[in-house]
């Protein structure tokens, strides 16, 4: 092989190792972005899993003063 062959191949491979750098910076980047969707997303369930939590706390809070008045009225109805 002459010089100016290995130097040609050298050149290729320089041409492909900054290729791949490039690739493995956009990857990194990409990631980066997912990682702070996920982190965006898992804040939003959170906020709504504690919203239904409350929405469930509320409605069994309604649900058990209903019966108590139910409870009463059919007490006064039975007491006439």
């Amino acid at each position: 092989m002459n010089n100016n062959t290995i130097f040609s191949q050298f050149e290729e491979i320089e041409k492909t190792v900054g290729k791949l750098i490039d690739v493995c910076k956009s990857l990194e980047t990409t990631n980066l972005e997912l990682n702070n969707k996920i982190e965006r997303l898992e804040e939003e369930l959170q906020t709504k899993v504690e919203a239904e939590n409350s929405y469930q706390e509320e409605r069994a809070l309604i649900r058990s003063k209903i019966d108590g008045l139910l409870g009463r009225i059919e007490e006064i109805t039975e007491a006439q």
